[in-house]
C-alpha cells in the first residue's frame, strides 16, 4: 500500500511511530465505509488514474503569475487578493481591528467574510456574523449561548436565514475575537459563511423523522460540511457556492435554487421496466441521488437535471470533485458571470461531468429520470403547525418565526421547550422558521400555546404564513428597502385576511438583485426599488414557484411604494378568488393570464 503520508504536503515531520499511526488509522477508514468519505484510493486520492489524480488537496497549485491559468493582471480586485494572501489566513487581522477597535477597510470587509464576519456600514455601523449550521439541524444548548452572545455582545436578536442558519448582529469591532471564539466554544462555525465560499449545507429540515421521507440526509449534508472545512482549496471559488439535500419529503428544501442539488429518488423495478431496452446495465433497486446543476433564480434558473444517478454513499465525493472543477475553471475576471450556471452555459453539461468523472475512484452512474419513481409533490406551508413522526407516539412542531426575526428571549423561550418536551433539538428551515420535533402526544398542544405566547404562530392564514424577507437596509447596504419592515406589515395585514383563500400562497421580499429572498420563486415576488422621488418602493412579479411548481415571477409591476404594497397584494388575492376555477392554486390561476391581463385586474 502507498504512504498516504506522503501525499500529505510537509508530511516529513511526522516521526515514524506517527505515520504508522496515522497510515492504519486511514486503511481503517477506508475499509469501514461508514461514513461518505471523498477519499476512495488508499492514498487518500480521488480518482484512480495516476495520471490526473488530486489527494485531498488540489495539487499542481498554479503558478505564481496565474490564478487557474488566468494572468493576474485580469483578475479582478477580490480574486488578486485572495492571490496576494489567503482570507483563511486572517486571524492576526482580527486580533488588530479588535484590539483597535477598528472598522475595516474595503480588503479587510472581504477578507473578513471568509469568516463569517460582515461589516454592514452604512446600514448598521457595526458587525454581523453569520453561522454554519450544517443539515440545519442545532441543538437547544447552542440556541441558549447564542442567545447569550446577542444579548451580551450584539443587539439581543438573531435572524433565521433562507439558507437555514442564523446571523447575529450590531457588534463592535472591538468584539470580534470574543464573538468567534464564542460560537467556536459552543461548538459551531462560521468559517466560510460568507464572500467566495461554500454556503451553508442544507438539508430537508424533517429528516430523520419525516414519515414519507426516502432517505435521512443529515448524515451526507454534515459530512459534505466537515469535508469542506478540512480542505482549504474548497474555499477561494471564484464566487458563493450553495448545496442542498432533498430527502424526497414533503417538506421543500428548496433544493432546486442550488448550484447542486442532491434529490433523494427511489429506483424499482417496475420503475426501470420501460427503460430496459434503453440501458444495458440498469441499476440495482433502492434509494439513490440525482445530481441537479446550475440553481441561481437571482439570475433566472433553476438547477437541472444531469442524468446522474448516485449512491448516497458517493455524493460527498460527487459534490467536492464538481467544485474542485468550478474552482479551477470558473470566471475569476468577471463577478456577475462567475457562478456555476455560466461555466454550465459555457462548457454544457456533458463537459463539466467528464471533467467531474476524472477527478473520482468510480464510474457515475446514469439513468434517465423516467426510470426513476416520480418525487411525491411537496405540500407548501408544510414547515409550519403539528405533523406526525416515523416514531410512534412523537410529532413535530412547525413554529412560525415573523420574517424570521427572534429576541435573545424569544430564543431561550424555544430552547426551554424543545429541551423539556422534545430531546433538546431544533430544525431550522429555508422559510426562516423553527421546527421542534419529538414532542410526546400528551404535550403537544402545551408547547403549541406556549410558542404562541413567546410571540409565534403554529398555523396562520393560507395568505400569511409564506411571506419570508431579507435583512433589508436597516441591516445590509445593498437593500434598497425596508424588506423586513414591510413584509412585517403586510404578515398582521394579511394574518386575519381572507379566510376563504385555502390555497397555501408564498411572498417574498428580496431588497437587491442578490435575491437572498429568491423573489423570483414566490406566488408574489417583491424586489426592492429607490423609486424616483427617493421613496422606498419594489418592483412586484407574480406566477413564481419552486420544486413541482418550478418556474422564474415575469415582473407585472415596477415602482410600487411601499406604502401601497399591503392593497396591491389585496387587489390580487382578490381578483384571484373572484376567478379561479374549481381546485385552481394561485400559481395557475397567474399563470393562465398574460401579464397585461394581471397588470387591469390590478389596475381596475
Amino acid at each position: 500500500m502507498p504512504d498516504v503520508l506522503d501525499t500529505i504536503p510537509g508530511s516529513t515531520a511526522f516521526s515514524p511511530s506517527q505515520k504508522e499511526y496515522l497510515q492504519g488509522f486511514m486503511a481503517g477508514v477506508a475499509a469501514s465505509g461508514q461514513w461518505p468519505f471523498t477519499g476512495h484510493t488508499a492514498a487518500g486520492t480521488l480518482t484512480v488514474d495516476p495520471a490526473v489524480a488530486v489527494s485531498g488537496n488540489l495539487a499542481n497549485p498554479p503558478a505564481e503569475d496565474t490564478v487557474f491559468g488566468t494572468p493576474l493582471s485580469e483578475l479582478c480586485k477580490e480574486e488578486r487578493w485572495k492571490h496576494d494572501e489567503n482570507p483563511l489566513d486572517a486571524w492576526e487581522r482580527l486580533l488588530a481591528h479588535a484590539e483597535a477597535d477598528k472598522t475595516p477597510d474595503a480588503e479587510n470587509i472581504y477578507r473578513f467574510k471568509t469568516h463569517g464576519l460582515f461589516y454592514v456600514a452604512p446600514a448598521q455601523d457595526s458587525f454581523m456574523i453569520r453561522l454554519r449550521v450544517p443539515a440545519c439541524e442545532i441543538s437547544a444548548h447552542q440556541f441558549h449561548g447564542l442567545a447569550n452572545l446577542a444579548a451580551e455582545l450584539g443587539g439581543g436578536y438573531v435572524h433565521v436565514t433562507t439558507r437555514g442558519n442564523l446571523q447575529i448582529r450590531e457588534f463592535p469591532p472591538r468584539s470580534l475575537v470574543k464573538v468567534l471564539t464564542r460560537v467556536q466554544e459552543l461548538g459551531l462555525t462560521s468559517r466560510g459563511a460568507g464572500a467566495d465560499n461554500i454556503r451553508n449545507i442544507t438539508a430537508s429540515p424533517d429528516s430523520g423523522f419525516a414519515p414519507d421521507e426516502l432517505i435521512d440526509v443529515r448524515p451526507y449534508a454534515k459530512a459534505l460540511h466537515h469535508y469542506i472545512l478540512n480542505h482549504r482549496d474548497l474555499y477561494g471559488l471564484p464566487r458563493k457556492f450553495n448545496v442542498a439535500f432533498d430527502s424526497g419529503g414533503s417538506i421543500s428544501a428548496a433544493a432546486d435554487t442550488n448550484d447542486i442539488g442532491f434529490f433523494a429518488v427511489r429506483v424499482t423495478d417496475r420503475s426501470i421496466s420501460n427503460l430496459k431496452s434503453e440501458i444495458s446495465n440498469p441499476p440495482a433497486p433502492g434509494v439513490y441521488f440525482r445530481v441537479m446543476l446550475g440553481g441561481i433564480t437571482g439570475h433566472k434558473d433553476f438547477a437541472r437535471d444531469t442524468g446522474l444517478l448516485i449512491r448516497p454513499s458517493e455524493a460527498v465525493a460527487v459534490a467536492a470533485a464538481m467544485i474542485r472543477v468550478f474552482a479551477e475553471h470558473g470566471d475569476r475576471t468577471n463577478r456577475k458571470k462567475a457562478r456555476l450556471k455560466y461555466l454550465l452555459e459555457g462548457w454544457g453539461d456533458a463537459k463539466f461531468i467528464d471533467e467531474t468523472a476524472k477527478r473520482l475512484a468510480f464510474p457515475l452512474g446514469r439513468l434517465p429520470i423516467d426510470g426513476c419513481e416520480p418525487r411525491r409533490p411537496v405540500e407548501k406551508h408544510a414547515w409550519l403547525g403539528v405533523r406526525r413522526q416515523s416514531q410512534s407516539g412523537k410529532n413535530s412542531l412547525g413554529i412560525g418565526i415573523p420574517v424570521g426575526r427572534m429576541s435573545s428571549k424569544q430564543m431561550h423561550g424555544l430552547a426551554h421547550l424543545a429541551e423539556t418536551y422534545g430531546t433538546g433539538e431544533l430544525r431550522l428551515t429555508v422559510w426562516q422558521n423553527v421546527i421542534v420535533p419529538h414532542i410526546a402526544d400528551a404535550f403537544v398542544e402545551t408547547v403549541r400555546r406556549a410558542a404562541i405566547r413567546l410571540g409565534f404562530f403554529t398555523e396562520a392564514s393560507s395568505a400569511a404564513g409564506g411571506i419570508i424577507a431579507c435583512t433589508g437596509n436597516k441591516g445590509c447596504n445593498y437593500a434598497a428597502s425596508d424588506t423586513k419592515g414591510h413584509a412585517t406589515a403586510l404578515f398582521k395585514h394579511l394574518h386575519q385576511k381572507f379566510p376563504e383563500l385555502q390555497s397555501p400562497v408564498n411572498i417574498h421580499f428580496t431588497g437587491c438583485a442578490h435575491s437572498c429572498a429568491q423573489h423570483y420563486c414566490g406566488d408574489i415576488g417583491f424586489i426592492g426599488a429607490k423609486l424616483a422621488d427617493g421613496s422606498e418602493g419594489y418592483h412586484m412579479v407574480v406566477g413564481g414557484g419552486m420544486d413541482h411548481e418550478q418556474g422564474i415571477a415575469p415582473e407585472v409591476l415596477k415602482g410600487v411604494r411601499a406604502s401601497e404594497v399591503n392593497a396591491t397584494v389585496d387587489k390580487l388575492l382578490a381578483a384571484y378568488l373572484a376567478s379561479r376555477t374549481t381546485g385552481e392554486t394561485f400559481v395557475q390561476w397567474s399563470r393562465r393570464h398574460t401579464v397585461g391581463q394581471l397588470q387591469e385586474k390590478l389596475s381596475a
